[in-house]
């Protein structure tokens, strides 16, 4: 499905990444683990297709993604890609609800079946009673998971996430991976995540340990 080649980045005169090869198969949730500064956020953002490589391919079933601009850039992370960062960057005038349904506004998905979507995700994540509430109405942890449902409302087939558990206790940490388990098996999607925490990592299917900018 998603297949990197030979990837390398510079910041200056600091290799980042110094060739990496990656494969991650459809349904698979694998993580990415290993100290800070190993290359991992980097990685995980040119394979998003949200930083490019200095060399290097990358591509799903096939085609290459680094090479999209413009419109097909923009419609490839509306449509294919979800993305779920360490920090929420929920808009503060809008509400939950709403904040989950701006990627289905983007792709001009039906209104009714675009907000039912958005309710059943906020009712998976415990936060049916959040919807109508605004970002500084919500706990951290409540704010991560909006965040969550925002990336998955259209349904992409692969969702990069970077450190979606740093601002979550270990309850509902375990919680989040465990539905992204059940994403997986419910509707296939496929999972990328950067993580640092070793334990939750071990939930995924596979874990690929990262140093000094390569896979070991």
């Amino acid at each position: 499905m998603l297949e990197a080649r030979g990837i390398e980045k510079r910041y200056g005169e600091l290799r980042v990444l110094k060739g990496v090869d990656l494969t991650v198969g459809p349904a698979e949730i694998v993580s990415i683990v290993g100290s800070s500064g190993a290359g991992k956020s980097t990685l995980l953002h040119i394979l998003g297709t949200l930083d490019r490589a200095d060399a290097g391919e990358v591509r799903l079933d096939g085609l290459r993604i680094d090479d999209l601009q413009g419109h097909r850039l923009a419609a490839f992370r509306n449509r294919q890609a979800g993305f779920v960062f360490q920090f929420h960057h929920l808009l503060p005038e809008f509400s939950a609800l709403e904040n989950v349904c701006i990627p289905g506004w983007i792709a001009r998905q039906r209104p009714r079946e675009l907000e039912g979507r958005a309710q059943e995700l906020l009712r998976r994540l415990g936060l049916s009673d959040k919807a109508g509430q605004r970002p500084s109405q919500l706990s951290g942890g409540e704010q991560q998971r909006v965040a969550v449902a925002r990336a998955l409302v259209n349904r992409p087939r692969i969702v990069f996430a970077d450190e979606p558990t740093g601002n979550l206790d270990s309850a509902n940490a375990r919680e989040l991976h465990e539905l992204f388990r059940q994403l997986r098996d419910q509707d296939g999607q496929t999972f990328l995540i950067v993580t640092h925490n070793e334990e939750l990592a071990r939930m995924s299917d596979r874990v690929i340990h990262m140093r000094d900018g390569r896979i070991v």
